[in-house]
């Protein structure tokens, strides 16, 4: 039997990685083309980044973890740059304080630009030289699927700095979705019993995605697609955002603090929605977005609901086709969907579980400065599932875990319901 030398393999596997990877980063770079250097520089909350910081993060990403130990002789775009745009890898050196990253005025965008295609030159060598190796294929992997998670956030953080600007500027000109009603909420029943949840192997998946592993479920039923906007604004109606006793005591006390009345981006009379194309009519049929956990627990309990588990999540979506409104689908902002059966698990928005972030049974977080990507985490944050209109389809699957912190909802963040069985 003929085995293919290392050579051989190189040349076959070079060219499709250089077409993934050039590829996504040119996404990268075109959700940018509508946006000026002024738009690019703000930062408008300590958890949002300045579009030319994810610019020059993401490209750092690849200088530092595969450029710099792999490749003979080659020199870094700028010494300084691994201070500014080292994210979170204290075992790889200091960094700028994250609030304070709309304070780098220089370097400058266009600076910003030139160091990307300094990263993309060398990463390209790089790769016709060291495709067929498996340990640079998963780190490549990893650091392309790193870059789609900045895609998402260049969006959503973009989308928060144009909400605060009293203009309302739109991101880019989009499309308006088509009137569509959506389908009255259902329950599908669950059965209970020992269920596999986590990655299976098969393909990329984070560390935080393993190991496979069983876990016991209770008869319980989930709803059919997530909660919408007409159905959250009863909830306001109702009272939701001035009853205590539907709220955890976290929660209540971030909704006064912060002033929480309704979602964010509606706008006070609760007629319409900021978007990234601009200020919109609001949608009734369309899934609410922009709510914190607590909100979401809120509107469960009032709903005489509650929020899933994301392994009673990951069960249900599992057998569902991997599609629906995400990035890829060009409107960037959550849809209606009639249907009977199990809608929109994947795409639209973000839903919150139950579930906190934590290991699973088994997980050991990788060796060295990578090992600080997720494991650090697994702590005071939530569990959400199933992507949203500003995630790459190549980047989804069923068993990926997103995570937050209870009282954030800058994200396409958004609900569905269940009940026990």
């Amino acid at each position: 039997m003929h085995t293919a030398t290392p050579s051989q393999r190189s040349r076959t596997a070079a060219p499709a990685f250089a077409e993934q990877y050039r590829r996504v980063r040119a996404v990268t770079t075109d959700l940018c083309r509508t946006l000026v250097p002024e738009d690019m520089v703000v930062q408008s909350m300590a958890d949002a980044s300045p579009a030319k910081w994810h610019l020059a993060h993401s490209s750092w990403f690849f200088e530092n973890f595969l450029l710099v130990p792999q490749l003979r002789d080659y020199r870094v775009f700028e010494p300084g740059f691994n201070y500014l745009f080292n994210s979170y890898y204290h075992s790889v050196g200091g960094m700028h304080p994250r609030a304070e990253r709309g304070l780098l005025s220089r370097p400058t965008v266009a600076e910003v630009m030139r160091y990307r295609e300094h990263v993309d030159e060398h990463m390209l060598a790089l790769i016709g030289q060291r495709a067929a190796d498996p340990a640079f294929a998963a780190l490549l992997t990893l650091g392309i699927n790193h870059e789609q998670q900045h895609q998402e956030l260049l969006l959503t953080d973009i989308k928060h700095v144009f909400a605060a600007n009293p203009l309302q500027p739109a991101w880019r000109t989009l499309p308006a979705p088509p009137a569509t009603r959506s389908s009255p909420l259902k329950y599908i029943a669950c059965p209970g019993g020992l269920v596999q949840i986590g990655h299976d192997g098969q393909g990329f998946a984070f560390d935080n995605e393993t190991p496979c592993h069983r876990v016991f479920l209770r008869a319980h039923a989930l709803a059919s697609r997530p909660v919408s906007n007409g159905e959250y604004l009863e909830f306001i109606r109702a009272g939701g955002y001035s009853t205590p006793a539907l709220w955890l005591a976290d929660g209540w006390d971030s909704r006064r603090r912060q002033g929480w009345e309704r979602p964010l981006y509606w706008n006070a009379e609760m007629t319409a929605e900021f978007t990234l194309g601009g200020l919109r009519a609001l949608d009734a049929d369309a899934p609410v977005c922009h709510v914190s956990y607590y909100e979401a627990d809120a509107f469960a309990r009032w709903a005489g609901a509650r929020l899933p588990t994301e392994a009673e999540w990951e069960t249900l979506a599992a057998p569902q086709p991997l599609q629906g409104n995400l990035m890829d689908s060009g409107w960037f902002h959550p849809r209606s969907a009639p249907g009977d059966d199990a809608q929109q698990l994947f795409g639209d928005v973000w839903e919150w579980t139950a579930s906190p972030y934590a290991a699973y049974p088994g997980y050991r977080p990788p060796p060295g400065a990578l090992g600080e990507y997720n494991g650090k985490f697994m702590v005071n944050q939530l569990v959400l599932r199933g992507g949203s209109c500003a995630t790459p389809l190549s980047h989804l699957r069923a068993s990926y875990r997103n995570f937050f912190y209870p009282q954030q909802r800058w994200q396409f963040m958004g609900l569905r319901l269940a009940r026990d069985a």
